[in-house]
């Protein structure tokens, strides 16, 4: 998932093709529909983006009681009006009336906290959750920023490598030296806790470690690189983890696992960040690679839709891409060590019966 930050962005208003009295409001290169003549383009105003919880306060103030998703309908999430795509909520809240909002853009002012706005977490099925201990050396996952809100993380041309994004739950596996190869197994959220899983066999975390050779592996990789730690990082998926599966049933014991990312720790607390490709092909399976060459935002917009290509059959809908740069390099538009973002495909974001598990 995004983090969650809530700014004021400078807009550009486009027609509404379906419907007279509203456009599209764009942020990045997201649209979200607003009532016409409420914007013209160079204004600012405050973007809201997918995944934020509103106070009901402000669900009301902005007309939107009853309209947004959730059990409690509070919920920010795509949804396609009159045929368009809206992703986000484009408005001037009261409580930010006073602010200049173009100096709040240029000082990457997050009013989420004055809002009252919070980041939707979900829910954890029992299958990936469990006791937890600390784990202070576990090696840390990050979110991916959405290309879409972020536009300039690459310029046109740079070489970039280009996977298909895997819905299913992600796993993050520690190998440590320290502790004479002792591994630590944890979720991206409890993870984000610097917590680790305790061992069970339940756990569908810990069921793909011992499945796939994960800590073999890893030791392999720390001898070869002279690692004082090793971080996989790999998305567990089937049916009984998220609604798409790619064919795998882990009811039934057809656990299904990719890596797609990997780093180590040299010795001296620099992580670094590898491709999986280069020193793990043969030995796991890896998320597919479905471009590598110049950048274009048509070219990598393009790959985000159509179907899935892990399960080589195209059983449903794709749910995105990442993108990265073929050489490693922080980010300035990002304010990171790491230039990776994520796409996800229209599609995806608005079927039925979606789940969304970490």
């Amino acid at each position: 998932m995004s983090s969650l930050r809530v700014t004021a962005e400078p807009l550009t208003i486009h027609p509404h093709p379906g419907a007279d009295a509203l456009e599209l409001a764009q942020v990045g290169l997201f649209r979200a529909v607003v009532a016409k003549g409420a914007y013209r383009s160079g204004e600012y105003a405050v973007y809201i983006p997918e995944q934020a919880v509103l106070p009901s306060g402000l669900i009301d103030e902005l007309g939107l009681t009853g309209r947004l998703a959730g059990a409690e309908q509070n919920r920010v999430k795509a949804i396609r009006l009159r045929g368009e795509l809206s992703q986000g909520i484009v408005c001037r809240p009261r409580a930010v009336a006073a602010a200049d909002l173009a100096t709040a853009h240029a000082d990457g002012t997050d009013f989420a906290n004055e809002l009252g706005i919070t980041k939707w977490v979900p829910p954890v099925p029992t299958s990936m959750s469990g006791d937890a201990e600390p784990a202070p050396d576990l090696l840390p996952w990050v979110d991916i920023e959405n290309l879409r809100r972020y536009p300039d993380v690459f310029a046109e041309g740079e070489e970039v490598v280009v996977t298909e994004k895997v819905h299913g739950t992600c796993c993050l596996f520690t190998w440590l030296a320290a502790a004479d190869g002792r591994v630590q197994v944890s979720s991206k959220g409890v993870g984000a806790a610097h917590l680790a899983l305790k061992e069970d066999g339940r756990n569908v975390y810990w069921r793909a470690a011992r499945a796939f050779g994960l800590p073999a592996v890893a030791a392999r990789l720390a001898e070869r690189l002279g690692a004082s730690r090793v971080g996989i990082f790999g998305e567990v998926y089937g049916q009984g983890v998220q609604d798409l599966t790619y064919g795998a049933d882990v009811r039934r014991g057809e656990l299904g696992f990719v890596v797609f990312d990997l780093s180590y720790d040299d010795g001296t607390g620099v992580v670094r960040w590898l491709d999986p490709e280069e020193w793990l092909a043969g030995e796991l399976p890896l998320a597919p690679r479905l471009y590598s060459g110049p950048f274009s935002h048509p070219t990598v917009l393009a790959l985000a839709e159509g179907r899935e290509t892990l399960s080589g059959r195209g059983l449903h809908i794709r749910e995105g891409v990442v993108v990265r740069p073929r050489t490693e390099r922080p980010s300035a538009e990002l304010g990171s060590s790491r230039a990776i973002v994520k796409v996800i495909n229209p599609a995806y974001l608005t079927r039925k019966g979606g789940t969304e598990f970490e």
